[in-house]
């Protein structure tokens, strides 16, 4: 005999669902999903070359703050530091001097005997030291300068610490209770920063002396030598005074400090083609970044 009793409740309201299909709700986070899974490679992408980018950024915004308040604690400074310091500096100096001296040469007698000439043809020979001032010394000069400081003395100590830490002698001094950043960094920044000071102020007087030597066999400038450097004086502000040499050792800190961190934070994967050409860059950046900043602020 045939049980023609209706089914219980919870059988009905089972059968109904399943008559309606899924809820709205699930097929719309389905869809959801299914997109989120279509972008996710190259979502992720972005992530990756985004924290790359920022990392360095952070590491060289917090490797500052380091370097400066290690500086002023005086148990910092012990004779390993205090040679490493020295050593740094007079390689950044000694070895940077001619290529400085080279280079400032060169920059006289473009920038100086030509804007001497053709003010002197404009009348206006009395805007010359204001011009030399605003072109050569306050932008010219720190870029040239942390180029030579990058590509002189940057590149060596990057050579020098990424290898170190390929060879694993940083490992060998934190074993021995050595802090790398206090045996390495922190001594060859001050130097760089040292070294970029005394390297810029040499640039902008022998590339003003050696203008003055060629606008003044050429006719263009007939005062004496005296005469042309106090008006150069004259036309410099009382910021000048201050952002000048700011400058220099700003450019000297950030190349010293990048090409440090850069060589320090190598991976093993890392290899002389790879860490050379990366630091370059980061170098030429920070100068070209340190004076793209001054010039929006004055």
């Amino acid at each position: 005999m045939t049980d023609t009793s209706p089914p219980p409740p919870e059988q009905q309201a089972s059968g109904m669902l399943a008559q309606m299909g899924p809820p709205e709700d699930s097929k719309d986070t389905g869809r959801v999903a299914t997109l989120i899974g279509r972008f996710a490679p190259w979502l992720a992408a972005i992530g990756r070359l985004t924290r790359h980018q920022v990392r360095f950024t952070l590491l060289l915004i917090g490797a500052g703050w380091g370097t400066l308040r290690e500086s002023l604690r005086p148990n910092s400074w012990r004779r390993p530091v205090i040679y490493e310091f020295r050593a740094t500096l007079r390689q950044v100096i000694g070895g940077g001097f001619l290529s400085i001296v080279v280079t400032a040469t060169l920059a006289g007698l473009m920038v100086v005997s030509q804007a001497a000439y053709w003010l002197g043809y404009a009348g206006m020979a009395q805007m010359t030291g204001s011009i030399l001032v605003s072109v050569l010394v306050r932008e010219i000069a720190p870029i040239l300068v942390g180029i030579i400081l990058m590509g002189r003395s940057g590149m060596l100590s990057l050579t020098e610490i990424g290898m170190m830490v390929l060879g694993g002698e940083v490992r060998g001094l934190q074993a021995r209770g050595i802090d790398p950043f206090l045996a390495l960094v922190m001594p060859r920044t001050f130097a760089f920063t040292v070294g970029g000071f005394t390297l810029g102020m040499i640039f902008a007087v022998v590339s003003l002396l050696m203008g003055f030597v060629v606008a003044h066999a050429s006719g263009a400038i007939t005062s004496s030598v005296w005469t042309f450097f106090f008006n150069v004086l004259v036309a410099m502000t009382t910021w000048d005074y201050l952002i000048i040499p700011l400058k220099f050792v700003l450019v000297g800190f950030f190349v010293g400090l990048g090409a440090c961190i850069s060589g320090l934070t190598v991976s093993s994967n890392d290899t002389m083609a790879t860490i050379m050409p990366r630091g370059f860059a980061r170098g030429i950046m920070l100068v070209l970044v340190v004076n793209i900043l001054f010039m929006l602020d004055f």
